[in-house]
Parts: C-alpha cells; structure tokens; sequence
C-alpha cells in the first residue's frame, strides 16, 4: 500500500469514528499528517508504512506540540523492520504511542482499547494490582503459595500487587488461576505514559535566526513562544498569563504561494485545535488566508500587547468569513 493511499484509509477512519480531522500537512519537513479531534480529545497523527523511518528529532518535536497543544502525539504504522506490527499491541517511538491500523480501528471504532504493550524484553500488560491482592486474600493464599504457582519470587508477585507490569505469558496464567480478567487496558489517548517511564518535555529548539526579531515581538508583546522545526508553522505562541488559553500557530515568511499553502494548512489544523493563526509577512496584499490573520512584520512590531495581537487576528478572520 502506497503511504498516500494508508494516510488516505486512515484519515477516513478517524473520520468515521467521529473526528474532526484536519487537512494533510503536504509539506515537508513535518512532524504529523493531521491533527484530529473528538470531543475534548485531540491527537497528531503521524501515519507511516514502515516505523523505522520515524526518527528521534520528530519523536521530540510531537511531544512537545503534545504540551503546547493539550494533545496526545500518536504514529499509525504497518510495519518495523520486516515484521507486521501486531494488532491490539502499543508499541512506542520516541517516546510516542505507535498502533498498527487495526489496533487504531478497534480503539477508535469499536471503542476496544489495547491491552497488550510492547517494551524491550517483550510483550506486556497493566495488572490490575488491588484487584490480584483481593482474589489471592479471596482463596487465603500467602504471596508464596501464588508465587510457587507461577514460578516467579515471592517479591515479583508481591510487586505485582504493587503495580509493577506483568509479561503476557504471566497475565494470562493469573487470569487463569483465578478465572478473572486482572487485566487493564493502556489508555492511549490519556496515561500511556503510566506503562511507557520517558524523559521530561524535550526542551525547545533554537528559533531559526530569520525569525529571531518576530520571536523577540511577541515575547514583548507578552507571549511565550515554543519555535518548531518540522512543523507547517514556526512557532505555538501562548499568551503568558497563565488564566489565558489564547494559543496562536505562528508562521513568518516572505508571502509566496508556498507560504500561501502553510498557512491554510495553519487555518485547518487551527480549527481542530482550537487555536488561531497568524502569518507574519514583509508585505501583504490581503488581510487573512482562510482565517490564517496575515500581519506586515513593520505593524506586528507595533502592537503593544497580546490583547491588540487577538484583536487584530479576530478581526481580519471575522472579515474573510464575512467576505
């Protein structure tokens, strides 16, 4: 299946489970394909045939536009290496949770999470440790008896009760033993970071010297702003009061038909994240591309503050929907 042909598949997919789903980022580099949402969930997608071609620096970049956005990064893929990756299974790049399609399709569709994540030495799954300490307590085992069944130590099992992850050759013997599901499922979409120990947020990269002095105005005009180096936008600026959600797709180019293509890529993914966009360009002939506000470098130098930025972003939205 060509990549064209599986984001195609997938971005339907989504779809008919009920996303709002952006337009494909048709530009390169970039970090995800689409952004879509459900309901308060959101997720950046990265759709790939093989796995392996999903390196470090974007496993970064997503998980750092996870934090910005309020959103869950997320890579839909066929294969690693030679091997189909197995359904119903997360595995993990980077620090990101990666589905095969139809592991996607059973959490999204039928509304069947997975139970089973892979990590090195295997395959395994979240023990539901309460509920183990209850069944053992129920049948007046000591750890030792339930450790000699299993063949493990008293203290893999005594762990087990604590949280610790168990092996799926493990999980199904418990299940067995007690003729009880003692399982429970990895929540993708909310704590797969509870199965899966990473790192802290990668920091932010350097902004690019041709956007120095655009960062630098913002920043004054009372904004934080993250630069991106793999994304359609250049930048996720967030007002730095902390009681203001006000969250804006940054971009700054010279107005060429691709920074044209950008920034309706911008005025899509801003409408499934629940952002707005602004364009910065030396000189503009319009005021907004689909809702992308376009702002002359000279007049974004003379804002004053947030405040006058979301005014003027709303305002020359409003006017193109107007129009």
């Amino acid at each position: 299946m060509s990549r064209s042909a599986l984001v195609g598949n997938v971005t339907a997919m989504l779809e008919d489970a009920g996303f709002v789903v952006s337009d494909r980022c048709a530009i390169r580099p970039k970090s995800f394909d689409v952004a879509a949402r459900r309901g308060d969930d959101l997720i950046l997608v990265k759709i790939l045939g093989n796995i392996d071609a999903f390196n470090e620096a974007t496993g970064h970049e997503m998980r750092r536009l996870g934090t910005y956005l309020q959103a869950t990064p997320l890579v839909i893929g066929l294969r690693s290496r030679d091997e189909d990756l197995k359904p119903d299974v997360v595995y993990f790049r980077h620090g990101v949770p990666v589905l095969s399609p139809d592991t996607a399709y059973n959490l999204f569709i039928e509304d069947v999470p997975p139970l089973i994540y892979a990590a090195p030495g295997g395959l395994y799954v979240n023990i539901d440790g309460d509920l183990l300490a209850d069944e053992r307590e129920d049948r007046d085992w000591s750890l030792g008896q339930l450790a000699s069944e299993l063949g493990v130590s008293r203290r893999t099992v005594s762990k087990y009760e604590d949280g610790m992850n168990a092996s799926v050759e493990v999980a199904m013997a418990l299940e067995d033993l007690f003729d009880a599901p003692l399982t429970s499922p990895v929540d993708v979409l909310d704590g797969a970071d509870e199965v899966h120990e990473t790192d802290s947020t990668p920091d932010d990269p350097e902004a690019d010297p041709d956007d120095e002095q655009v960062v630098a105005v913002l920043t004054r005009a009372g904004y934080q702003v993250h630069p991106t180096l793999r994304s359609p936008f250049k930048a996720v600026s967030r007002d730095a009061d902390e009681d203001d959600d006000d969250v804006v797709l940054t971009g700054h180019s010279e107005f060429t038909k691709a920074a044209e293509k950008r920034a309706r890529i911008m005025s899509s993914i801003g409408h499934v994240t629940h952002t707005r966009s602004v364009y910065v360009v030396d000189r503009a002939k319009r005021e907004s591309v689909d809702g992308t506000a376009l702002v002359e470098r000279e007049e974004l130098e003379e804002l004053r503050d947030a405040a006058e930025l979301r005014k003027v972003i709303r305002e020359r939205a409003e006017h193109e929907e107007a129009a």
